[in-house]
């Protein structure tokens, strides 16, 4: 458990900022409600904030990313641009424009203590792939941008195991350091894994099915997850792969999915646990049944009581407990009872306690639970390969940024 090198990048106090134009990658990809299309949930754009504080006398250039080309949170950052002007107090300025010329133009007029926010990086087509960090310095992006700036500082910890433009590019050809959210995160994991104890219970919810299946190989081989209890989609794909669900699920690359977790549920066969009882929505109403119960058509909106249990005594038993994405439709009160339990059981155990993501956090601070975990994080897939002892592109970018830099 303890054969993980301590992280050593750079941060803000490393630097002079005065004077300084800054690009600032952070990550703003908030929820955004399908029907009004405004943003549901801002805590991503608060989490900026205490990086942008300490960048108070520089020229700030604000990249971020919002949903993936295709889907319904895919929009321009104008919105993030008003949320975060309200919350700071502050004048953001906002260029709909990426690399182009306008945007240049207004990086090139910014004055000191002046915040710039691009629009969404990924309207420019290379952010939306992955580059060695060699190419990802030779893409358009970094080559137009990175004249513009003296400074890159890298702050947007749940995309850091992407290894686009933005967050791999800029680090080849300019100083680089971590912001204020990844030089925490970083710290408190490395602290946190060298004191982490078995067992190791992995809660795994959420949606991003084929990176949370590689995770879970990794966690497994790397010693990180004695058991793993499944809930969410990626617990109906398993449940799909024990065929103890007989309808197909709907879901993209779904033959593909479930074939890797009946692969894994082979090579690992007493590591997993999936529901036993389930809660569906028949006509807004909760209704609770076994998974063998459930008819075709019938769609999971929960977890039910047994599952709970079950789940809760393999975590009062645990060392370490890790927690990612919610159990169900946490967001509609008649099916939250399954995300509301595993978090109580998880900060009442005695373990050493992370808790992943957006959405739990979320629910934790609904729950006033925050100050009863270990360690926090906005970031989903990111965190979940980062236990696995894998490099993330991010980091290493940093660290390599660092060893450039104190070796001049």
């Amino acid at each position: 458990m303890n054969n993980r090198q301590i992280v050593k990048v750079l941060t803000l106090d490393d630097f002079d900022l005065k004077d300084k134009t800054v690009f600032l990658r952070v990550d703003m990809n908030c929820p955004i409600d399908p029907e009004t299309r405004e943003i549901s949930g801002t805590r991503r754009i608060e989490e900026a904030i205490e990086t942008l504080d300490s960048l108070k006398e520089s020229k700030v250039v604000i990249g971020s990313h919002q949903g993936r080309v295709g889907n319904s949170e895919y929009t321009g950052m104008d919105k993030h641009a008003k949320v975060l002007q309200e919350l700071m107090g502050r004048e953001i300025k906002y260029v709909e424009d990426t690399i182009g010329e306008a945007a240049q133009n207004a990086i090139k007029n910014l004055k000191n203590g002046e915040i710039l926010l691009l629009d969404n990086l990924r309207l420019c087509a290379e952010e939306n792939y992955e580059f060695a960090p060699e190419n990802a310095a030779k893409t358009i992006m970094v080559s137009r941008l990175s004249k513009l700036f003296d400074l890159c500082v890298l702050d947007s910890f749940p995309s850091a195991h992407r290894s686009h433009p933005s967050i791999v590019g800029f680090s080849q050809v300019l100083p680089a350091c971590a912001g204020r959210i990844v030089e925490r995160e970083v710290r408190n994991l490395d602290e946190i894994m060298t004191v982490a104890k078995a067992p190791h219970v992995i809660v795994l919810g959420g949606s991003k099915i084929p990176d949370r299946l590689e995770a879970i190989k990794l966690l497994i081989q790397n010693g990180r997850a004695d058991h793993v209890l499944l809930t969410g989609l990626i617990g109906n794909v398993f449940m799909r792969a024990q065929a103890r669900i007989k309808s197909p699920l709907g879901i993209k690359r779904e033959d593909e999915v479930v074939a890797k977790a009946h692969s894994l549920i082979g090579e690992y066969p007493d590591v997993f646990a999936t529901p036993v009882d389930i809660a569906i929505d028949k006509d807004g109403a909760r209704v609770e049944m076994d998974v063998r119960e459930m008819g075709k058509g019938d769609k999971i909106f929960d977890l039910g009581p047994k599952t709970v249990e079950y789940y809760s005594k393999l975590i009062a038993g645990a060392g370490t407990v890790f927690i990612s994405g919610p159990a169900g439709f946490f967001e509609k009160e008649n099916f939250s009872y399954g995300t509301k339990a595993l978090l109580n059981a998880v900060a009442n155990s005695m373990a050493t306690t992370i808790v992943s993501g957006g959405h739990l956090t979320t629910a934790l601070k609904q729950q006033g639970l925050v100050d009863k975990i270990d360690h926090i994080s906005t970031a989903g897939g990111a965190l979940v390969l980062y236990l696995t002892g894998e490099k993330l592109p991010m980091i290493k970018a940093l660290e390599e940024a660092a060893i450039k830099y104190k070796s001049k």
